[in-house]
């Protein structure tokens, strides 16, 4: 978990076995974020950076306005979940990034989003 601006973001990968394909070194992973405003402003997220990198090294960056279509509002104390996923060709990576935000007293910030573990199960203890 990770505060930036009284944004706390919160992280839960998931393997989805029934979508790889470990043999063609296809491993396929949901992730949960829940994006909560811990602050006194409102704030809107702008747009999102990812950072995600097997663990052969090899990487991928993904940019894009809001998360899931959407450019969630959060009045404080408001929380924003959803789920998405992500693509590697090996059983271990890590995803981090962060959020572009905008409170309502027109400041711009990057709220951190926490770096992750993509692993499949009884990989890593």
């Amino acid at each position: 978990m990770t505060v930036k601006n009284n944004i706390i973001v919160d992280t839960q990968p998931q393997y989805i076995e029934a979508q790889s394909s470990p043999d063609k070194h296809r491993y396929v992973f949901a992730y949960t974020i829940t994006i909560t405003n811990a602050g006194s402003i409102p704030a809107t997220l702008l747009s999102r950076h990812w950072l995600i990198t097997d663990s052969n090294g090899k990487q991928q960056e993904v940019k894009g306005e809001g998360v899931v279509g959407e450019k969630p509002y959060l009045k404080p104390g408001e929380s924003f979940r959803y789920t998405s996923g992500a693509v590697i060709e090996t059983p271990v990576g890590i995803m981090q990034g962060k959020y572009f935000m905008l409170s309502d007293g027109g400041d711009q910030f990057k709220a951190s989003i926490p770096k992750f573990t993509l692993s499949i199960p009884r990989t890593l203890h």
